[in-house]
């Protein structure tokens, strides 16, 4: 009896329960879903249009993320990929929404692809949607002769060979960068490595950009190593008759950038000079470059030439380990320790890249503008032959008039050359679509000089006058010039050299006389250490510098003029004419100012 009171009671209770549940809840009922008033939408989220996966790998894999949607409700949906048909769906939990986040394939080849998703309802309207996207190795190879790529975005991967650097100490991956996403950020005692046999060849380069950082190293100098490939040291003491070494210095609160390559019987050392050092903590990319053939070396910086130099080849015997961003483990006699610089876009050649080469990796790298013509001279980086126009092809620009100068319907060597007029002259700014403000400087062309006026400038490259535009400054830039001499002309030259400007004038064995009419090959050279006037290829004054050309403030290059930076003496514009000029970033011999000529 107890038994059957106590089961009364639970149902008893259960029942309240159950009805205490229900209040407050409306009961299901049914709803008219309406018409059906629309085909299916689908959301796409994963491809996305126009993706490019870069693997460095034979197949890579995607992942596939959608949603489909209806109306009233879903029948199918199916997914294929280059018309393969990777899934098909027909039961769903939700009849109007479908959501897809864990489908994937992996086996995803390089070339372009298309993923199409297509949802049907169940009155039988269809939606497709497309993707197209593509699979592509992280790097192809862009140069001839490129055997080393390093972009840091990401890791510290050579995506030509796929090999991994061996990492040393802590370095960083930092999100300024030239190019990508990341830059190689150097630390104390940090570097990279690799083996060092695929790179010894008897001909190489090597290029990239840093952001110079003048940290003191571990032992308080500010000096680095940046690249490395030598064979070990002994007794703490470098072996520099092997390999070779980039590495920077301090220089009165600059940074010096030096080479040094072993021969096997001894080495030869490629520094720059006060012209060519680099202000560190400047917040700039710099592009760095140097170039090994089997008798020469050169080492560029920003495009330009620092210094160039032969050597007796180079000795690779024990030569073990590259190092990035370092001297160590094999360069460190003199302190040249862990470089804490951003390094980007570091690239290694198994042959010497020209000039004309570098400066386009440097327009490829920062998206900048590179000439199409070709030049015809070693270090030329201006020309203008005025056949037709004033156009200067490295630039593929034309220069700014002044006044109206002309064409003088005759040529060295083309269809035209420039004629001079009163008041009359051409200009470029000297860093237009690449700088001419070089540490080494040079200058060649054809004149036929008319002497009126008797005298004129021809090329001028100055800061502006001073005491109110009344006085030249010869302590910057250069002026080449002409002067009445007894009836002849006398070509001169003056540099500034930050303190004062050197003169280099001509002598009466090399004055030109003007009556006769005849073309004269006029080239001056202005070297880190002196300058020399030719006329005809032949030296008509040669005078030594105490420092190299200093450009600051210098703002304009006028052609067959001293207008608008250097009037003070009444060298204004050039009624000649002027064929074939020529401007180089080096200080051309006499052999090589000759062979402009056509000896």
């Amino acid at each position: 009896m107890k038994n059957l009171n106590k089961i009364i009671i639970g149902l008893f209770a259960l029942l309240l329960v159950l009805s205490s549940c229900e209040d407050g809840i409306d009961p299901i009922t049914a709803v008219d879903p309406g018409a059906d008033a629309g085909a299916p939408v689908i959301k796409v989220t994963s491809p996305t249009e126009g993706l490019s996966l870069k693997v460095n790998e034979v197949f890579a894999s995607v992942d596939i993320s959608f949603e489909a949607t209806d109306d009233i409700e879903l029948e199918t949906v199916t997914v294929s990929l280059n018309n393969v048909q990777l899934a098909t769906f027909s039961s769903f939990i939700d009849y109007r929404r479908f959501i897809v986040d864990d489908l994937s394939y992996d086996k995803l080849a390089d070339g372009d692809h298309v993923l199409k998703v297509v949802a049907t309802d169940i009155n039988g309207k269809t939606t497709t949607e497309t993707v197209n996207f593509k699979k592509e190795p992280a790097y192809i190879v862009k140069y001839a002769g490129e055997v080393f790529y390093m972009g840091f975005d990401g890791d510290y991967t050579d995506l030509v060979a796929l090999e991994k650097a061996t990492v040393v100490g802590s370095p960083m991956l930092n999100d300024d960068n030239l190019n990508g996403s990341n830059s190689y950020e150097g630390a104390l005692d940090s570097y990279l490595t690799f083996p060092a046999d695929r790179f010894k060849t008897n001909e190489f380069s090597v290029i990239f950009w840093m952001k110079v950082n003048d940290a003191a190293n571990k032992n308080g100098v500010k000096r680095a190593g940046v690249i490395t490939l030598r064979s070990p040291m002994v007794d703490g003491k470098h072996d520099l008759k092997k390999g070779f070494t980039f590495f920077r210095e301090d220089a009165g609160g600059n940074q010096r950038f030096k080479l040094n390559i072993g021969s096997g019987e001894k080495n030869h050392w490629f520094d720059g000079n006060t012209a060519a050092d680099v202000a560190p903590n400047s917040g700039e990319w710099v592009n760095f470059a140097f170039t090994v053939s089997g008798s020469e070396a050169t080492v560029y910086i920003d495009g330009q030439v620092v210094k160039t130099g032969t050597h007796d080849g180079i000795d690779w015997t024990d030569c073990n380990l590259l190092s990035i961003m370092s001297g160590a483990p094999n360069f460190t006699q003199w302190n040249h320790w862990s470089d804490q610089s951003l390094l980007d876009e570091l690239r290694i050649f198994n042959r010497p890249i020209s000039q004309q080469e570098i400066q386009q990796i440097m327009a490829d790298d920062s998206g900048e503008f590179v000439s199409s013509y070709t030049p015809t001279y070693a270090g030329e980086m201006f020309y203008m032959p005025f056949d037709g126009n004033y156009n200067e092809l490295f630039r593929e620009m034309e220069a700014t008039a002044v006044g109206s100068p002309g064409l003088a319907g005759e040529s060295v060597a083309g269809a035209n050359a420039y004629k001079g007029a009163a008041d009359s002259y051409l200009t470029f700014p000297p860093d237009e679509r690449g700088a001419i403000t070089t540490s080494e400087f040079s200058a060649t062309m054809w004149h036929k000089v008319n002497a009126t006026p008797d005298r004129a400038g021809i090329l001028t490259m100055r800061s502006p006058m001073t005491d109110g535009g009344t006085k030249n400054d010869l302590t910057k830039g250069f002026s080449f010039f002409r002067e009445n001499a007894n009836g002849m002309q006398r070509f001169k030259l003056n540099v500034g050299m930050g303190t004062a400007g050197q003169w280099v004038d001509g002598g009466e064995d090399a004055d030109v006389d003007p009556t006769v009419n005849e073309w004269v090959h006029l080239a001056f050279t202005i070297g880190t250490d002196k300058a020399t006037v030719y006329i005809n290829g032949e030296v008509a004054k040669e005078q030594s510098l105490a420092s190299p050309v200093d450009w600051t403030g210098v703002d304009i290059l006028s052609i067959m003029s001293g207008a608008p930076n250097f009037t003070q003496w009444n060298h204004w514009s050039d009624q000649s004419i002027l064929d074939e000029l020529r401007l180089y970033g080096k200080a051309l011999s006499q052999a090589e100012v000759q062979a402009t000529m056509g000896i």
